[in-house]
């Protein structure tokens, strides 16, 4: 029971850091990641803060028996830290920074951890967000973005094909990338019908 109302009010708070990302998706939002992504990081406090009441509520040692509960919830604060390091740097977000970022250990020995399978399916929902972002940046008039996150989504599915995946959840999530690098491959290739993605090109070349 007591795990049950910590688990909700971290779910609340994801759900308060989606909303507030998710303003990047409409038109002006672009100019505003920074800001978002500040605010965001501050929401992150109180995941911290829930985490530490969390760890309180079953032994250590009992990890595993209990991790059904917030499974869901971390899996998509994994995501909403993800998201955050990317559109703030465009890189990928080590599990170690996420454990930081959400207040909990990134190795099992030391306590309440972030799980292998748990970061990895987070990466994967990352992954389709990118994908409904490359679109929305063209609707957008950013022509240069879809082709940075493109080379970032291949990046990541390269890094994935060479993973053995047994878990079956995460075996089914890693199928739906497959979709989401065709998603952005089509955005890509449609800007460079357009003669859009030489344009962006430039665009990128003068702005460096």
């Amino acid at each position: 029971q007591e795990i049950r109302k910590v688990v909700q009010a971290l779910e609340q708070t994801a759900r308060e850091i989606l909303t507030l990302l998710q303003g990047v998706h409409q038109g002006p939002g672009f100019q505003h990641i920074p800001k978002k992504c500040q605010k965001a990081r501050e929401h992150f406090g109180t995941v911290r803060t829930q985490m530490e009441s969390l760890k309180t509520k079953f032994p250590a040692d009992q990890y595993y028996r209990f991790h059904e509960h917030w499974r869901f919830v971390l899996q998509r604060l994994v995501f909403l830290a993800a998201f955050v390091v990317y559109l703030e740097s465009e890189t990928l977000v080590t599990r170690e920074a996420v454990a930081e970022i959400l207040g909990i250990e990134a190795d099992r020995e030391r306590g309440f951890h972030l799980d292998i399978e748990d970061y990895l399916s987070g990466v994967l929902t990352l992954a389709s967000e990118l994908a409904r972002l490359a679109v929305n940046s063209v609707t957008a008039g950013d022509y240069a973005r879809p082709l940075r996150i493109s080379t970032f989504i291949n990046e990541l599915d390269s890094g994935f094909r060479l993973l053995n995946l047994k878990n079956d959840s995460l075996r089914k999530r890693y199928d739906g990338l497959k979709y989401d690098v065709k998603k952005i491959e089509e955005v890509v290739y449609d800007l460079s019908i357009r003669g859009l993605s030489k344009e962006a090109a430039a665009g990128a070349g003068e702005e460096k």
